[in-house]
């Protein structure tokens, strides 16, 4: 759909209704105004023989905002698993530039090739879990499982180095 007048009538009749389900499923008015206008540009990109109505719009959103709370939430949960043993974590103070660079050179001389394309893919690109099981043809529960593994060699490295 590239005609630019029905883009902006349907911009029109639903932003407003559009940013509400946005801010009030993500409760971050930024990032909501970026899934709305992500929806807006698929409009520009994507070809539709018939506009899309509201319904969809509203349900695209709706779509989109779960989705990043769910990859919010398995970064979260890996990150917790990271720190799970380290009590010392502190937020403002790590990770400092020597210790980037030791998980980098921890990265490349203790990971395992197919591990350490998956923690790119993710953390790098910042692909979810499914795109990098379908580009890797793997389960993603091997791509959960590669990453769970990968931070474990690097925890344990790095608490071995004080």
């Amino acid at each position: 759909m590239t005609n630019r007048n029905d883009i902006e009538q349907l911009f029109k009749a639903h932003y407003a209704q559009m940013h509400r389900l946005a801010v009030a499923l993500l409760h971050d008015d930024d990032l909501a105004r970026d899934i709305v206008h992500d929806v807006f540009a698929t409009l520009i990109e994507a070809p539709f023989e018939i506009p899309p109505t509201g319904g969809y719009l509203i349900k695209a959103v709706r779509n989109r905002c779960l989705n990043h709370i769910r990859d919010c939430e398995i970064h979260q949960r890996i990150a917790n698993c990271y720190f799970l043993e380290n009590e010392e974590y502190d937020s403002e103070d790590w990770p400092d530039d020597e210790t980037i660079a030791r998980i980098y050179g921890l990265i490349k001389s203790e990971i395992l090739p197919r591990a350490r394309r998956v923690m790119e893919l993710r953390f790098s690109d910042g692909l979810p879990f499914a795109r990098i099981a379908a580009s890797m043809e793997i389960s993603e529960t091997a791509v959960y499982r590669h990453l769970s593994h990968a931070l474990k060699i690097i925890r344990k490295k790095l608490n071995e180095y004080g």
